[in-house]
């Protein structure tokens, strides 16, 4: 897939959460749900089969999150899936998520954590990489039993890497 093919699908969902005053929500949603697909296979593979008629993908998407996402997200979401870009889903929603981000003037920072963090703990944490980035940021936040303790943060390509499994192989290179 070309990143002219994802800039241009992600400049169109950009177009159509703005008509709708959605932008910044459609973005956080889909770059969230796209993370969610991309964990389940079977989804993923369900959504990806360009075998099944395009209205039966969109009433998978439609029938798993129709309540839990806002209705111009569902729309973006459809679209991309109709589309036969299923597989695109994760690189489209990092452009929109990067492009809605600059547009604000934010990094958009990815944070994974290995359990959900309090909206204190949150707030501090954004802070702390704020002062690292030396620039606003856009956190995505993402439960990731992978990073077994404490922090991993991509902003750019800057990577702050805090978690146990890091220091651990660090260990592990010195002895």
């Amino acid at each position: 897939m070309s990143d002219t093919r994802t800039e241009n699908y992600a400049e169109a969902l950009l177009g159509l959460a703005r008509a709708e005053g959605a932008e910044a929500v459609v973005a956080d949603e889909l770059y969230r749900v796209a993370r969610e697909i991309d964990g389940n296979v079977e989804l993923r593979t369900t959504l990806a089969d360009l075998s099944l008629p395009a209205d039966r993908r969109t009433k998978v998407v439609t029938d798993v999150l129709g309540g839990n996402v806002s209705p111009s997200t569902l729309a973006a979401l459809s679209a991309v899936v109709a589309a036969g870009r299923a597989d695109e889903l994760g690189a489209i929603a990092n452009q929109l998520a990067e492009r809605t981000a600059g547009d604000a003037g934010l990094a958009l920072a990815t944070v994974r954590t290995a359990f959900a963090l309090s909206d204190d703990q949150q707030q501090r944490l954004v802070q702390a990489l704020e002062a690292v980035a030396g620039r606003p940021i856009s956190p995505r936040f993402i439960v990731d039993p992978e990073v077994v303790g404490g922090v991993h943060a991509e902003i750019g390509d800057q990577v702050i890497d805090g978690s146990v499994r890091s220091r651990l192989a660090q260990l592990r290179e010195l002895f």
